[in-house]
């Protein structure tokens, strides 16, 4: 029988039974399993095509031979053929893995299996033997366990996402470390339980976890961002991707679920979000400025022409008419208003001329706070809390009671039925970015009422000239726009707070400065003398009218002139005044501040008083020529000429300083 089943042996007898022909023709044909048989000692038997293809060798070259030389040299000495055949020989089946060696040395992985052959008595005749070639297939799981582990490691290594599955009910199957550092909670404490612990009470309760899911199932993926919870309740600003996982059939066999903490840039969203609106905000505010500057500027030639007549019609009238008296109050009434509100749209638009001091925020509410006190009803009571040590800070001191009075007077309307209105102050310190483009020390001012507080929409709006919600006749818009512009003009910022039925909040914050603080002083009095030659130069033929008849209320002779050049050519003429008054924007060759530079080099013993509506004109001038700002009236006109009479020839930058004309 051996003989018959050796691979090129002799030919199958014509007599072989047809059983154990057809048997012979299986094994024949068989071409990944090689098949031989084995004497009870582990020779060779037989050979099959699939045993010469796997291992190399013919049948004429193995048949005889001891299997042992298929295993390695490390196996052989182990004894691991002669245990392999003991355990099938005991057993009647043994099966092993390993690798074996081809003819020529060459090692491949096999897979064996090793079955005893008995008689019918149970006498041991054999041993037949199956191996098959598993390399490849090895080196595929190999691979595959390579890949699964590579990945397992990625997903374990990454801390910024958290990477897990979901079965279809939701519940948790794994957990990564990426999971763990974001979510809080161990791999143990939350596998099992459903992903709805991740999300906030209002989220459950409102099925946002199980539409989560559904989304997922119906259309493969579902993408938010939202509010999470982590382990120790702190919320966290979630990137949140559910993917649906089917297998072959299209079943549905779970989710992977991968979130990822983005609150630091949510924050930087929203942070920048806010710059873009504070921006928009602050270009706003310029360009309604720039408008009201311009009109307020324009606005002071008109007012000192009215005022200025009707201040001349009082005196040529002297009081015989009374009715004619009445309607000069109301006009210079209307005219004081009207200098008031141009006074109060300058500073919104920054334009305004300001003398800025050294001063101590709390020694100067401690100056005013009666009139603080005198402004408010009897419901409303003030509270005052600012200490001495707040730093000091440099200020147009009487901008900045105007200021104050105007938030004061603001907070008062904002209670109608009583309440409490404080004033505190603190030392700050901002960091760059904080707040705007400030950074550095600070002194602030919070004014607190206790009133209705202010929607939104009303909120963003509040520092717009005339912008009111107070009734007709009850404000004019302009407080709070004078605030703001005061504040930003000192090199500072305000901000505001407030909420329907809980009051508002202003914050000034105004820079620290080094120097020491100025105590208040009165103004200081000098009358003009009389009998001055003045050459008055103007180029509006009202305003030179105007000023030319106070000067002349005041007992001086006037000369009036439309230019620097026709000024300057009336002087060369032999006609050098007493006191040369020159608007200070004028069209043609030189405009006020020309014409004073060109006339102290030729006449340096000539006063100059220079006027102007204009106040970035005389942030030009700074001290190097005293400045009268329009609308004067007669008083102004005559301070003005007393202390810059007073102060001659020596005009230098401190005498200057005291010229404060007060109005």
């Amino acid at each position: 029988m051996a003989a018959s089943l050796t691979h090129g042996g002799p030919k199958m007898p014509a007599d072989l039974g047809g059983d154990q022909r057809r048997f012979q023709l299986l094994v024949e044909s068989i071409t990944d399993h090689a098949i031989y048989m084995l004497d009870p000692e582990g020779v060779v038997l037989s050979w099959n095509p699939a045993a010469e293809r796997i291992k190399a060798y013919r049948a004429d070259q193995i048949i005889g031979r001891n299997f042992q030389r298929f295993f390695t040299t490390e196996d052989q000495q182990a004894g691991i053929p002669t245990l392999l055949l003991a355990r099938a020989r005991r057993e009647g089946r043994a099966q092993s893995e390993g690798w074996r060696v081809r003819k020529d040395g060459t090692r491949f992985w096999a897979s064996a299996t090793v079955h005893a052959i008995r008689e019918e008595d149970g006498r041991l005749v054999g041993y037949a033997k199956i191996t098959r070639d598993m390399t490849e297939q090895r080196e595929a799981a190999r691979a595959l366990a390579e890949s699964e582990r590579r990945f397992r490691l990625l997903v374990e290594s990454v801390i910024d996402y958290a990477l897990f599955m979901i079965d279809p009910n939701g519940i948790v199957t794994n957990w990564n470390t990426g999971a763990q550092h974001i979510k809080g909670y161990s791999a143990e404490e939350i596998i099992g339980q459903h992903i709805s612990r991740f999300y906030t009470d209002t989220d459950r309760a409102s099925g946002v976890p199980i539409r989560a899911l559904q989304t997922a199932t119906e259309t493969g993926k579902y993408e938010s961002e939202g509010w999470r919870v982590r382990k120790d309740g702190n919320l966290f600003w979630a990137s949140v991707v559910i993917d649906a996982i089917r297998d072959e059939t299209g079943k549905l066999i779970g989710f992977a679920k991968i979130t990822r903490d983005i609150t630091e840039r949510r924050k930087a969203q929203m942070e920048l979000q806010k710059a873009h609106e504070q921006l928009a905000q602050v270009q706003k505010m310029d360009a309604i400025g720039q408008l009201t500057g311009g009109v307020a500027h324009d606005f002071n030639n008109l007012l000192m022409v009215i005022g200025g007549q009707a201040e001349l019609l009082r005196t040529r009238l002297g009081g015989a008419d009374p009715r004619a008296t009445r309607s000069l109050d109301a006009i210079e009434t209307a005219t004081r208003r009207g200098r008031d509100l141009t006074r109060h749209l300058l500073s919104f638009a920054r334009r305004q001329h300001l003398q800025p001091l050294p001063i101590s925020l709390s020694d100067r509410i401690r100056g005013i706070e009666e009139l603080f006190r005198a402004s408010l009803p009897a419901p409303v009571a003030l509270m005052i809390d600012v200490p001495s040590f707040i730093w000091p800070v440099e200020v147009d001191p009487s901008e900045f009671e105007i200021a104050l009075l105007n938030m004061i007077v603001n907070a008062r309307d904002a209670l109608p039925d009583g309440g409490v209105v404080s004033i505190t102050g603190e030392n700050v310190t901002l960091r760059e970015g904080e707040i705007q483009d400030l950074s550095g020390d600070f002194a602030t001012l919070t004014i607190r009422d206790s009133g209705t507080g202010m929607p939104p929409d009303i909120r963003e709006r509040v520092f717009e000239p005339f912008f009111t919600t107070k009734g007709v006749n009850k404000g004019t818009g302009l407080g709070l726009s004078q605030v703001y512009g005061f504040v930003h003009q000192a090199g500072g910022h305000i901000s505001v707070t407030s909420e329907l039925g809980k009051g508002t909040s202003f914050t000034i914050y105004l820079p620290r400065v080094q120097a020491t603080p100025v105590a208040p002083s009165e103004p200081r009095e000098v009358d003009a003398p009389a009998g001055l030659n003045v050459l008055v130069v103007e180029d509006n033929p009202e305003v030179a009218e105007v000023a030319a008849a106070l000067l002349e209320q005041l007992g001086n002779r006037v000369r009036v002139v439309s230019s620097g050049t026709d000024a300057l050519a009336d002087m060369a003429d032999g006609n050098v005044p007493d006191v040369l008054f020159s608007d200070i924007v004028m069209s043609g060759e030189f405009d006020g501040i020309a014409l004073g530079r060109r006339v102290r080099e030729l006449y340096p013993n000539l006063p100059v008083l220079l006027a102007t509506g204009y106040a970035q004109t005389a942030e030009r001038v700074g001290d190097e020529f005293p400045i009268l700002h329009k609308p004067y009236e007669l008083a102004d006109l005559n301070r003005a000429l007393g202390l810059l009479l007073a102060n001659s020839p020596a005009s230098t930058a401190a005498t200057l300083r005291k010229l404060r004309v007060a109005t």
